[in-house]
Formats: C-alpha cells, structure tokens, sequence
C-alpha cells in the first residue's frame, strides 16, 4: 500500500463533479460521507513527496508530507467527515459542492510544496467559501458574502504580490521557512496574506461578518478550515517572528472581549474563533518546539470543539429561526440532546479537565512561560477568564436556561445529533488520552497536562469566573445592540465608494454624454463627411487618373503595332544608332 497514493483534494473535487448525479439517482447522501472517509483513510499512505512537475519553467509540488503537513491533514479529514453528516439533509446541492470545493482547497494548501500550488487552492478555498455564504439566501448574506470575497481577493493579492517579488529576489517558489533574520518585504507581504485569513487584527471584521451569516452547514465548515490552514502555513513559513507572538496574545483578548458584548449566538462564536486562533497564532510566533506542538494541538483540539458548538447553535437557529440570546431561552426542555453536545463544546473551550482544551491551551502557556514571555503568558491566562466567562457560561445560559422564551422548538434532526455526538466523544477521548493527539504532533514532547498545578490552576480561573458570571448575571444579560468593529471602516469606505460612482462620476458621465452629443458627435459627423469628401475626390480621383493614363498609353502603343518584322528590326536599328550617336557627340 506505500505505493499507492491519490492526491486528497482529487477526491473531494471528483465528489463535487460527480454529486449531481448521485443526487438524482439517491445516493447522494453515500457519496458525501465516502468521500471524506476515503480521504481521512488514504492520508496514511502519501508519499513524502508527490506530484512533481515541471510547468512553464517553475518547479511544482503538488503533494509534500511531514509530521507538521500529517496532523493538519488527519483534523481537516475527520472534520470533513463530521461536517458531511451534520450536512446530511441539506437541499442545495449547490452548497454541498461549495463545501466539497472548500475542503478540497484547505487539503491543498496543506499539501503544497510550491507557492503556486499553494496559491491556486488558496484561491479555491476563498471562493468556495463564499458560496456557503452566499446560499443562506438572505440579503445580509449576500452582502456579508461579497464583503467577504473582496476581502479576501485582498488578501490574495497582497499573497500573490509577495509570491512574484519572492521569485524575483531568489528564483526559487519553494514553499519553506523563512528565516526572521533574512526575511524581505516580500517574505511580510506572504505574511500578511497569511494573517489575513488566520483573522489578525486589524484584518480580521471579515470572520465575525461573514461567519455568522453563512448557512446553518456553511458556518460548520468555514469555522474548521479557513482559520486553521492559515496557522498551518504560518507554522510552515513564519515559525519565531516575534510580531506574531505579540500579535496573538492580542488576538486572544480582542476576541474574547466582543464575545463578552454580543448578543448573536454565532456572532459569539466567531469572536471566539478570533481570541483562540490568537494561542495559535502565538505560539507560532514563540517558535520553540513545545509552541509549535502547542499551536497543532490546539488546532486539532479547537477544530472539534469549535465544530461542536457552531453544529450546536446552528441546530437551534434551524429549529427555532433565531440566534441572537435576548431571544432564546429555557430551551433545554425541548431540545436536550442538543443542549448537552453544546455544554460539553463549552466546557472543552474553556479548558475543563477531562477536556481537550485542557491539554492544548495548556502547551502554549506552558511555551510563552518557558520563553520568558511573562506578559504574554498573562494574557494568555486573562483570555481564558473571558472564553469561559463568554462561552462555558453565558452562551449555554442564555440559550438553554435562563427565563424561557415561549420559542416553540423540536429536537435536531439524527444526523446533526451523530455528528455532534461524535465531536463531543473526541473531546473526552482527547482530554482522557492526550497521548493519541500528542504522538501526532510535529516534535516529540515530555509535556503532563494533568499536574497538580495545572490542575490547581484551572479549577481556580474556573471557579472564580463562575462566581463572576454569577454575582453579574444582571450586567451580562444580552442586549440586541449592534457592537461596530473595524469593518466600520469599509464599510462606511464603500459607501462613500458607492456615492462617489452615483454623484460626482455618474454625473459627470451625463455631461460628458450631453457634450458629445450636442459638440462632439456634431463634429465627428463634419469630419466623417470630409474625410468621405478627401477619399472621393483625392485619393480616389489620383487612382483613377493614374488608371486612365495607363489606359491611353496602352491604347497608344497598341496602334504602333504593326505586326511586320521588318519594320520591327528597322526600328531597332534606328533607335539604337540615335543611342550611338548621342554617346559620341556627348
């Protein structure tokens, strides 16, 4: 079987193709889960390196794995399937092949060893992302959806800019790490492309816009691959920059203090996809061997738990049409099971032992700490006050306890419950056999999350933020407020955009069109007819009267023509003699 080996991406593209077809012959569900069954299966076997060519001159590498590239490739495969079974029912196969698409993209970038390659499946990711937007079907998705793709053809372009310069500098689009010491502006502007999509702030309004406007399916995806492949490429490339350390710890509080604030249940979640990408993203910045293990567990750990929860939100907005908390409440009667993945998704994100958040988070702090990074590691620490704060408590309380809302609602669907089900039991099974997610790790760790200090000092920061939670329920209860963050900016940007094209330019388009109609288009005629006049009379008539004196001269020499040879030859006699003649006297 070492031998044998498909590129991952070829299958969820072939799934995508082909899924039409299997719809209207019924199989359509069976696809959807082999698919992603047959990927998670056959990672095991890719070569170390795959997939090579030469093209126009460029050396790519379609396929390039390693321990870093193998646990992102086994999370994205096993979401993948969790994702398809909570997307079981879902009517638009439209948005079942976006996600396909999706999934495909992520794989590729993973797999990449070239920045062509990486860029063309980058590309794939942001517009196939976009449609799980887009077919939400309502008018702020569609505009959330296009905010989103434009940010992200940005962003692309920031990525591809600093691709060319790359080639230009040192010829060579192998996709490798970049040394901080030699890095070049082209090295920052990849850097920056890759940041955008891990939602660093100032360039991150685009994930709580867009999140929680996507479909009830489309935002179980998009909150495990986009966020999560831009770590990957920022542990590959970027490991031990110092910006992104410091970038991070800032990360982990921007998100935490909007989720605190907002109202939407998803809206929350996106927020909080901000502040624990921001451990990721921090710990790719320390750079050290138990940071990065700490940035790919916590990956791993959060994809699953995020999923859970983003599956157990989108399950009540799809039985009751509602997300926002000041309209929710007292549902844990008429939706139990439900209520029960989403507390344990809650508790997993906020660290709990017996958790998988509690031996991931944990790595990173534990790496900030051994840096020396004593500030960083606080903030670290600050952050995960307010993930349980917002998350482990507030979301859960609002939503399932709390006054009842007299919200009419029904349980889930089976599958939505199979996959949440499944996502909850990984949480335990990680949090009670770390060593099953640390053997996939890139370095190998001596790292005990269940010591009696950390678990001394998690019970701490859970039990007082309880009590926090509990002596300031009335503060915290949701308001339906409109909370503005930096997309404000482009928002507002576009609208004076849009203003500027109505008024000013549209404006004076119509005058140019009334001077050209009243001036222009007068004189155009005037020179059209000159010119009309020019070619006739001039052009024409020198031809012309060129044709007709050859004519003449035709006509004159043909009546010379006698047909006599004689009086040929004594022509010729004649004219030559003139010819010696004039010679000699001259």
């Amino acid at each position: 079987m070492s031998d044998f080996f498909v590129h991952p991406s070829i299958l969820f593209i072939l799934g995508a193709v082909t899924l039409p077809f299997f719809r209207k012959m019924r199989l359509d569900k069976i696809l959807l889960v082999l698919i992603p069954v047959l990927a998670f299966w056959q990672i095991r076997y890719l070569p170390e390196i795959f997939g090579q060519m030469n093209y126009l001159g460029f050396e790519i590498v379609f396929g390039k794995v390693d321990r870093l590239t193998y646990v992102f490739l086994h999370v994205f495969t096993l979401m993948a399937i969790i994702g398809a079974i909570y997307g079981l029912k879902t009517k638009d196969t439209g948005q079942q092949i976006a996600a396909m698409l999706y999934v495909a993209g992520s794989l590729g970038v993973t797999l990449a060893g070239d920045y062509l390659t990486l860029f063309i499946f980058w590309e794939l990711m942001a517009f196939a992302s976009t449609f799980l937007v887009w077919y939400r079907k309502k008018k702020k998705s569609v505009d959330a959806g296009f905010r989103y793709l434009l940010v992200h053809m940005a962003g692309g372009l920031i990525l591809l800019g600093g691709i060319f310069l790359r080639y230009k500098n040192i010829h060579d689009l192998t996709f490798t790490q970049i040394i901080p010491a030699d890095a070049t502006m082209a090295d920052y502007l990849i850097l920056i492309g890759f940041a955008l999509n891990a939602a660093v702030p100032p360039i991150h309004a685009w994930l709580p816009d867009a999140y929680p406007e996507a479909t009830v399916t489309g935002a179980v995806f998009m909150c495990a691959f986009t966020t999560k492949t831009a770590v990957y490429v920022l542990a590959r490339a970027f490991p031990g920059f110092e910006i992104l350390a410091i970038l991070g710890a800032v990360m982990t509080l921007y998100g935490v203090g909007y989720a605190i604030i907002e109202n939407d249940a998803r809206r929350i979640l996106a927020y909080h996809i901000v502040s624990q990408v921001g451990y990721m993203v921090c710990a790719v910045g320390i750079g050290s061997a138990m940071a990065i293990n700490g940035a790919c567990a916590h990956a791993y750990a959060h994809i699953i738990y995020k999923a859970l929860l983003f599956m157990g939100a989108g399950a009540v907005l799809e039985m009751t049409g509602k997300s926002k908390l000041s309209e929710l409440g007292g549902l844990w009667k008429k939706m139990p099971l439900t209520m029960i993945f989403t507390v344990i998704g809650g508790i997993s994100i906020s660290g709990f032992p017996l958790t998988s958040g509690f031996v991931s988070k944990s790595m990173i702090v534990v790496a900030a700490g051994e840096g020396h990074r004593i500030v960083i590691m606080l903030m670290l620490l600050l952050a995960s006050v307010g993930t349980f704060l917002s998350v482990g408590v507030k979301l859960p309380y609002f939503i399932w306890f709390g006054k009842d809302s007299g919200v009419e609602a029904k349980e889930a669907p089976i599958n939505m419950h199979i996959a949440m089900g499944i996502a909850a039991f990984l949480c335990f099974f990680i949090g009670v056999y770390p060593e099953y997610l640390y053997n996939l790790l890139p370095y190998a760790t001596e790292y005990k999350p269940y010591s009696a200090y950390h678990l001394s000092e998690s019970m701490q920061i859970l039990g007082f933020t309880g009590l926090g939670f509990y002596l300031m329920l009335k503060k915290l209860h949701p308001k339906d407020y409109i909370n503005l963050d930096v997309d404000w900016f482009y928002r507002r940007g576009a609208q004076f955009f849009m203003w500027i094209a109505r008024k000013p330019v549209a404006k004076t388009d119509d005058v140019a069109n009334e001077v050209y109609r009243t001036v222009g288009l007068r004189m155009t005629m005037m020179i059209a007819r000159f010119m009309s006049w020019f070619d006739w009379r001039a052009i024409d008539g020198a031809i012309d009267g060129s044709a007709r004196g050859v004519v003449k001269a035709g006509d004159g020499l043909r009546h010379i023509q006698t047909g006599k040879l004689q009086q040929y030859i004594g022509a010729a006699v004649l004219i030559l003699f003139t010819v010696i003649m004039i010679t000699v006297f001259i």
